[in-house]
């Protein structure tokens, strides 16, 4: 069974996913982890951001796994702290933007998610890398919420700094991030991560 769960960046989407994953036993793929390890790799090595065809290149040299405990894998490294650094949080928009990039994540995300049961997070799960997802969801939240929420990990950095950064995301982003026609949409703006877990959860065992 495949679980897609899409939403724009702060709407609670890696916490909900990686939740529900262990609390089903299923694996947790964060696609977003898979774009910020490349922009760390490209970054690492120099490599122009404006280039999709090196950024693919580069996307198809260093692909991104993922351990049993979720940890992002790159060339045998864990970048699972690296990649959430707030200068890739600036530059990660620049590489997925790009076609070829997005393709070649695709195809890794597709052969990822082969041969059992999966917890996929994104922004284009369930319409493009798994439109025939068993369950699907899409997640919401008010934009100073999702901002606040990512003050927890980016110390150091203001809400309203934030909040301003996932406007422009969003705005960047609107193209690859929209829902399903037969996601399930859920508003997690006052929900706790437990309260969106349960609901996901009732959603797959209905569909079981």
């Amino acid at each position: 069974m495949i679980v897609a769960i899409d939403g724009p960046a702060g709407s609670g989407k890696s916490t909900v996913a990686s939740t529900l994953a262990r609390r089903l036993g299923f694996r947790y793929l964060d696609t977003g982890a898979m774009y910020r390890a490349l922009t760390w790799i490209a970054r690492r090595d120099g490599a122009d951001l404006a280039d999709g065809a090196v950024l693919a290149e580069l996307a198809v040299a260093h692909p991104v796994s993922f351990s049993q405990d979720g940890l992002v894998e790159m060339d045998g490294a864990d970048v699972t702290v690296a990649i959430r650094d707030a200068e890739i949080d600036r530059l990660v928009p620049a590489v997925a933007r790009h076609p070829q990039v997005r393709e070649v994540m695709r195809e890794r995300q597709r052969a990822l998610a082969v041969g059992g049961d999966s917890v996929i997070e994104g922004r284009d799960i369930g319409t493009v890398v798994a439109p025939d997802a068993d369950v699907k969801v899409f997640l919401l939240a008010e934009v100073g919420v999702r901002a606040h929420r990512r003050t927890q990990d980016r110390p150091g950095i203001s809400a309203e700094t934030l909040a301003e950064d996932l406007r422009s995301r969003d705005e960047r982003d609107a193209v690859n991030t929209r829902p399903a026609e037969d996601a399930v949409i859920l508003d997690t703006t006052t929900l706790s991560v437990d309260e969106v877990v349960d609901r996901i959860a009732e959603l797959v065992e209905a569909r079981r």
